[in-house]
């Protein structure tokens, strides 16, 4: 259980890292980080930290696709959160 707990705590607190780093990239015309590997870091569990991080450095908020992603991500991991919290409970 713990190690849950703690992988959540770093997959998120990675995601919003490499967000405000490539909100920095992007000011200073330098390499980007690629936004399919920013929504592998959600797929894993880091769509806290995505959506945090969006607030934070007003990154990516107008990317359409980018934007829709994120919420099909969100809308899947809470409907799959759902279906397992109505079998356990």
């Amino acid at each position: 259980m713990w190690y849950a707990v703690i992988y959540l705590w770093v997959i998120n607190a990675l995601t919003v890292v490499l967000f405000g780093w490539d909100k920095i990239c992007a000011k200073r015309r330098w390499w980007r980080i690629p936004e399919h590997f920013l929504l592998w870091l959600s797929v894993l569990g880091g769509t806290p930290g995505a959506y945090l991080a969006r607030i934070l450095f007003q990154h990516k908020t107008r990317k359409q696709p980018f934007s829709r992603w994120l919420l099909s991500i969100l809308l899947f991991q809470l409907s799959a959160g759902i279906v397992l919290a109505g079998k356990y409970l």
